[in-house]
């Protein structure tokens, strides 16, 4: 006696525009394709944002952020990419071990609070010059965030 097989089939409108996207969903087994990872390090005065920043980005709670002492990583997935962002303390005592992080950044996020004090926005001035003739920095793109311009004193771009 021979045994009848029978098989279904399902037809998908999805699965027959994207043949091979369905196939690998839906037979392959396998993690997806890695996401490149690119090492950022995030620097700038303390009190300028950058905890803040970061777990905006990761879309944690805005609340019991506390100020970095040292330092901390955190890795902010986007759809393309993972950037693994070195974040360091802004406070005096720390800014002078700031390049011992530097080695292996692959980019420069600088937060500075745009409603700070003078003697607090011409530090931080000279902190960027100093990050950006930095050997290990200096070739590597940087983004400047101006941070906290909801505050009533903050400052435009140009007085920046």
């Amino acid at each position: 006696a021979k045994k009848k097989v029978t098989s279904s089939f399902c037809f998908c409108f999805v699965c027959f525009s994207l043949p091979w996207q369905c196939f690998r969903a839906l037979c392959c087994k396998g993690p997806p394709p890695p996401r490149p990872e690119y090492d950022l390090v995030c620097i700038g005065l303390t009190g300028s944002g950058k905890t803040s920043l970061l777990s905006r980005l990761c879309s944690e709670s805005p609340e019991n952020i506390v100020s970095t002492t040292g330092f901390s990583i955190k890795a902010v997935p986007f759809q393309n990419a993972i950037l693994n962002v070195k974040e360091l303390g802004g406070a005096d005592n720390i800014r002078k071990y700031w390049s011992r992080y530097y080695q292996g950044s692959q980019g420069v996020i600088f937060v500075l609070d745009s409603a700070s004090s003078e003697d607090d926005l011409e530090t931080a001035r000279n902190e960027l010059h100093s990050a950006l003739q930095h050997p290990q920095l200096c070739t590597l793109p940087f983004l400047i965030l101006a941070n906290h311009q909801d505050k009533p004193a903050a400052r435009s771009v140009q007085e920046v």
